[in-house]
């Protein structure tokens, strides 16, 4: 076995840790786990109701899908991809906009039980790169050209330093590489598709160091966490749900989501970007009845919803997670978009809380909800992992149905993130009410949510201490009453080095091919750090003595979450 075909090569049980037999059984016996495939249940909703429509592309030309031409789409894809030799178990890495052929692809690679990795639209090579090597992907999906950026040029570096991966598939101008467009052919004879025990995709998680851990899903465990959704958010075949955040996140895809919605019969609208202006007359046209948004987006929706001239009177729902969105804020939406609001707090690895529709406002607006499930066992606990009372501020244990035991290949990470019997370590801090309603304080982990989208310091750090003038470097949280964290680069200069401005360090950032959102929102230049009694440099020094909202400069853009 070659080097590129040990990498390539699975091992159940190993890659992707399982649930241990005993809460298998009785997750399944409980109903939780149904035997249900991804794309086994396209089949049943095309069989139930071909005609209805499951998917609007608005841009640039209103396109639609009904359930059957979806399932159609999926078969007539998935038979070209096994006929170019991709199959059970091959690794996949899909970078696409919110377009309609994202949803294609990921049902086409259900098909055939290829696993989709899901990147996102922001990110670039240093990413991209990392990803194709330690999953030893046999393909990788992207559009031409998006937000003013050739990923065609990206994909061919990429594909220079990694063997295993032997297909471009391009939407749009292929250029030197394969259009997806060419690649459907006639089913027949296609290969049987995966169990719902088996993994179904990975995805993305944030962390502390740059490397992104990625997250085994299983049919079984993420189909729960849709339908179960569904009962909570009361999605049904009349839904009609705008797809505003980037499709590959967690919290567009199942919390309900544009899968919670196809799981339902309903109909998803693609929206290709998320400001008012551009989602606005989609919800007028497209009669759209719910939606999810991050924070700092809730926040630029509450400000023009009262100002627009577009009927948003079909909105029934505006579910808002990502990161901790402040009461003030929530008590402002629902006047202003005129629809009901529902908080939810949860993360790619599994647990999700919502508040609930017949919860009192008060509650809607100060928590983050109640599990979706009755077996999520929910443990809060001090530092020592010792229980706190209910009330008491600690840190978030869990386990259940549809939380993840442990990352896919990451034997070291898994033995601090998962605790022996099993719980994983959110590094949150959250506290629990008298009702079980969580209450997210912040992140124990030195971590940075930008308006949901994770940052991880020792990453920028590393980048910043490579450029020649500078000598060290800390990156922190800013607190943002927009975005809830902004980052901020504390730059100590070499004592011989040509001054540098702040724009300098964030262009020698850029350059480094890292995601947008990566860039530090600010610089500053210190002669020395604060230390810690033992002589480490105090993160919460330096945030304490972090810049005043008047020397912060600009309002950056909002951004998505990398988890929710």
């Amino acid at each position: 076995m070659t080097a590129a075909e040990s990498v390539a090569a699975l091992t159940p049980g190993v890659d992707a840790p399982t649930w241990p037999a005993e809460f298998a059984e009785r997750y399944r016996a409980a109903g939780y786990w149904r035997g249900e495939t991804f794309g086994g249940v396209l089949r049943e909703r095309a069989a139930a109701h071909p005609d209805r429509i499951a998917l609007v592309d608005p841009a640039p030309e209103r396109r639609t899908w009904t359930y059957r031409e979806l399932d159609e789409r999926a078969d007539r894809l998935a038979a070209g991809f096994a006929a170019r030799g991709i199959g059970r178990g091959d690794r996949v890495v899909l970078q696409l906009p919110n377009v309609g052929e994202f949803v294609e692809v990921v049902f086409a690679l259900f098909r055939i039980g290829a696993l989709p990795v899901y990147a996102l639209p922001a990110h670039r090579e240093t990413e991209i790169d990392y990803f194709c090597s330690f999953t030893g992907a046999v393909a990788y999906v992207i559009p031409d050209r998006h937000a003013g950026f050739d990923h065609r040029e990206l994909a061919a570096r990429v594909k220079e330093r990694n063997p295993t991966l032997r297909h471009v598939f391009v939407v749009g101008d292929a250029g030197e590489h394969t259009a997806l467009a060419e690649v459907p052919r006639e089913p027949g004879g296609t290969p049987a598709g995966p169990e719902p025990h088996e993994l179904a995709f990975l995805q993305l998680s944030g962390g502390t160091t740059g490397v992104p851990k990625l997250i085994p899903r299983t049919h079984d465990d993420y189909m729960y966490s849709l339908w179960g959704s569904n009962e909570i958010c009361g999605v049904d075949g009349d839904t009609r749900f705008l797809v505003v955040l980037p499709a590959a996140h967690n919290f567009p895809m199942s919390s309900p989501g544009w899968l919670g919605v196809l799981y339902a019969g309903g109909t998803n609208v693609l929206c290709p970007a998320p400001d008012p202006e551009t989602a606005f007359p989609l919800v007028e046209r497209e009669r759209i009845t719910m939606t999810g948004l991050v924070p700092p987006l809730a926040l630029v929706w509450t400000e023009a919803g009262p100002k627009s001239g577009h009927d948003l009177s079909s909105l029934e729902l505006v579910l808002v997670g990502g990161a901790k969105y402040s009461e003030a804020a929530a008590r402002r939406l629902e006047p202003a978009l005129g629809c009901r609001l529902m908080q939810v707090f949860g993360m790619a690895e599994g647990l999700v809380n919502y508040t609930r529709l017949d919860d009192d406002p008060v509650t809607v607006v100060t928590t983050q909800g109640l599990p979706i499930s009755p077996d999520d066992e929910i443990r809060v606990v001090d530092d020592a992992g010792q229980d706190v009372a209910d009330g008491g501020f600690g840190h978030l244990l869990t386990r259940g149905p549809y939380t993840i035991r442990g990352y896919w290949r990451a034997d070291d990470h898994n033995k601090r993130s998962f605790t022996e019997d099993g719980f994983y370590r959110t590094g949150d801090i959250v506290r629990r009410t008298a009702t079980g309603h969580l209450v997210v304080e912040g992140r124990a982990k030195d971590q940075i949510n930008r308006g949901g989208e994770k940052i991880a310091p020792e990453e920028i750090e590393n980048i910043i201490l490579s450029h020649p003038s500078v000598h060290d470097v800390s990156v922190v949280a800013v607190a943002d009453e927009y975005l809830g964290e902004r980052s901020l680069a504390y730059v100590v200069l070499r004592a011989d080095a040509e001054p540098l401005k702040p724009v300098a360090v964030k262009r020698f950032v850029r350059e480094r091919g890292v995601a947008s959102y990566k860039v530090p929102d600010l610089v500053q230049f210190v002669d020395a750090f604060p230390q810690t009694g033992v002589g480490k440099v105090s993160k919460k020094g330096l945030r304490s003595s972090a810049a005043a909202p008047e020397q912060q400069g600009p309002r950056p853009a909002a951004v998505t979450p990398e988890q929710h």
